[in-house]
């Protein structure tokens, strides 16, 4: 099946040039905020945010008054990003370095050692450590219980890699140890990651805590509009029946550099046994011939009589060699094929990487942002980057198709949620008024996509009130989408969208999400406004940038036997013109579009009719309630059918308008029944 998303960018190189100092653009503009005590960076792979990090904790043990620099990483092999590296050559002012015996993600034993070895880090003149989430949270509670205290973390610098890992939850270790440091005072915190938002909708900070960290946002087009060779990127889901094995054939390609993600053991896409799994897909690519005794990778010969090279992460009793030999890939002959259980998403760098083939759904958006990231390098030669998700397709005699259904649901949103990633982020503005223009249409207005921000004016937009609401705009859109287009009320109304009216998701259904998101702003309903429309405005730029693509005409298909649906995948964003027309927008419009209505005709062309029916049919089986607000907001709609049929709407009605109707006017009734007897009480 051809993409659901597919983006081409400008190749300017802008993103991997350097400054006077060695710093590329998202290092200069972290670099710019080096002064903040609590530093939030937001930034996709292979950006530079471990650089940027070397700059900035030298610039505070230097200039800030800072004795001791502490990096902690998720999991060991992401710790070779911060090894010692020569940074006065390029001009900065100092080299990071790293003693053999304080880089404990290469230190050899277990935790205890390393444990150990962090506690004589604090204690001796030592400026800088390395070590993972594990050993900090360990040594954390071994110092605070044996009575040193907070005060240990005195004059500090946590940097915090992949800092997703944190929550606001109070069983969250890491979590709780960010706001221990933060409450000692005189500690600094350098946050880093890719995607700020979590699988699990918890949220990464408390309000209070995130009000207090200067944000530096790197968009994902910022970084790679910026590349020299990268130009396109695919989003893409294939459908399988039955065992994956079966398809995958169909969306490997041998000739690429791939990652194939094979499911937990625990999924539904799962077979049961890794090993059996892992060694079905090398008889799909072809025979295994030997073992590198160096490097433990597999040598195996396709059916074409071409040899590749197959790193296995999943078999555990060669999983530490395979690890060590990845370490030295650095051509683009040492390695063909990763195939992984767990691994090789955060900090994973192979450069080469053109293909990120996923089995089963995932369930956390995070991880999938993840996956992408490692086929998002630039290196010579590479011009696309794909990412492919093999899920489940909705059988109709399925016992489990509502697993299924909600898998692709969740593909769905996944796809969504890259189309607001992978575009630029949009500034809107309240469109001024202009007597010149009264009962005319305004002229069209020319937007340059190439500007890391293009700015769009929109008639009647709310603007914030708060220097909170000002920084959600600026700063959080994509993780505020991500929470959206996660959220199953959302979703499931927009895909129904002969049953759900546009205005029941664009007014009430992301306004209360946006509410339970930021408690802090909830009772603010002007701000809530303004973030609620910046929300939809983007659905509805990204819709027209589609519909513009489209206009242009979809790129030849290499199957000249395409379906119609298939041929509707081939393109839904497509920014490859520096200059857009958009019409004049008003916001009253806005709201009366379904924001992701696109994607449930997508959805309808590329599936049977029976599945699609099928599919709609376990949607509408999920109960969505009504919120006071929508019920009364379906007063006016209520009145006008009334007064055109002579009767209250039905709520046995067919027509599923006059059936959400009648659910509103039962709700209002009801809630009138209430308060009479709380009165007469």
């Amino acid at each position: 099946m051809p993409d659901f998303v597919t983006v081409e960018y400008g190749a300017t190189g802008a993103s991997k040039s350097t400054n006077d100092m060695g710093m590329r653009a998202m290092q200069s503009r972290a670099f710019d905020a080096r002064n903040s005590q609590y530093l939030l960076i937001k930034s996709p792979p292979a950006s530079g945010k471990s650089r940027a990090l070397m700059f900035l904790g030298l610039d505070k043990l230097a200039n800030q008054g800072i004795k001791k620099i502490i990096v902690a990483v998720p999991e060991r092999s992401i710790g070779n990003s911060f090894r010692s590296t020569n940074l006065t050559q390029h001009g900065f002012f100092a080299d990071w370095t790293v003693s053999p015996q304080n880089n404990l993600c290469d230190l050899i034993g277990g935790e205890g050692g390393k444990i150990n070895a962090f506690i004589r880090f604090m204690q001796s003149e030592d400026e800088i450590i390395v070590c993972t989430h594990s050993t900090l949270r360990h040594a954390f509670d071994r110092i605070m219980n044996d009575g040193q205290g907070i005060s240990a973390f005195h004059h500090c610098a946590l940097a915090i890699d992949e800092f997703h890992h944190v929550s606001a939850d109070a069983d969250n270790r890491l979590g709780e140890l960010i706001r221990a440091v933060m409450n000692e005072g005189s500690a600094h915190l350098i946050a880093m990651t890719g995607s700020y938002f979590r699988g699990d909708q918890v949220p990464v900070l408390r309000p209070e805590d995130e009000e207090k960290f200067t944000r530096v946002t790197y968009t994902y087009y910022e970084q790679l509009s910026g590349y020299e060779h990268l130009r396109t990127l695919g989003i893409g889901y294939h459908f399988y029946h039955g065992n994956y094995l079966t398809a995958i054939g169909e969306v490997l390609d041998p000739t690429k550099k791939t990652i194939i993600h094979i499911p937990n053991v625990n999924s539904q896409a799962a077979m049961g046994d890794k090993i059996k799994e892992m060694n079905g897909i090398l008889d799909v690519l072809g025979d295994v011939i030997e073992i590198d005794e160096v490097t433990g990778f597999q040598l195996l010969r396709t059916h074409g009589g071409k040899i590749l090279k197959i790193a296995d992460l999943v078999t555990p009793d060669t999983q530490q060699k395979v690890l060590s030999g990845l370490r030295d890939v650095e051509k683009k002959d040492d390695l063909d094929i990763v195939i992984a259980l767990g691994m090789a998403k955060e900090g994973f760098d192979w450069i080469w990487c053109e293909h990120a083939l996923t089995i089963g759904y995932r369930g956390s958006l995070t991880e999938v942002v993840q996956i992408i990231g490692r086929a998002t390098r630039d290196a010579p030669g590479k011009s696309h980057a794909q990412f492919t998700n093999l899920i489940a397709e909705p059988d109709t005699a399925d016992d489990l198709v509502r697993t299924a259904v909600n898998d692709m649901l969740k593909a769905i949103a996944c796809s969504l949620l890259m189309e607001q990633v992978l575009a630029p982020n949009f500034n809107f503005r309240t469109r001024p008024s202009d007597d010149r223009f009264d009962g005319v249409a305004r002229p069209a207005t020319r937007i340059d996509l190439l500007d890391a921000e293009p700015t769009i004016e929109i008639t009647g937009l709310k603007e914030p009130t708060s220097k909170r609401a000002v920084e959600i705009i600026q700063t959080d859109m994509t993780d505020l989408m991500a929470a959206v287009l996660q959220d199953s009320q959302v979703l499931r109304a927009s895909l129904i969208p002969d049953e759900f009216p546009a205005e029941t998701i664009n007014q009430h259904l992301i306004p209360d999400l946006i509410a339970r998101r930021y408690p802090d702003i909830a009772e603010n309903e002007d701000d809530i406004e303004a973030i609620r429309q910046n929300v939809v405005a983007r659905r509805a730029v990204l819709a027209h940038l589609t519909q513009a693509s489209r206009q242009e005409g979809l790129p030849p298909s290499e199957d000249g036997d395409a379906t119609d649906g298939q041929k509707a995948h081939a393109q839904l964003l497509k920014l490859t013109s520096k200059f857009v027309t958009m019409p004049e927008l008003s916001i009253d419009l806005i709201d009366q579009v379904n924001p992701f209505q696109q994607s449930y005709e997508i959805l309808s062309k590329a599936l049977g009719e029976s599945v699609l029916r099928r599919i709609h049919q376990t949607i509408a089986e999920t109960k969505i309630t009504i919120s006071e607000a929508e019920a009364l907001a379906q007063v006016p709609r209520i009145r006008a059918f009334k007064e055109q049929h002579g009767r209250d709407p039905n709520i046995n009605s067919a027509n599923p308008i006059e059936k959400r109707m009648a659910e509103a006017h039962a709700w209002i009734r009801a809630a009138a029944i209430r308060r009479q007897r709380e009165q007469a009480a």
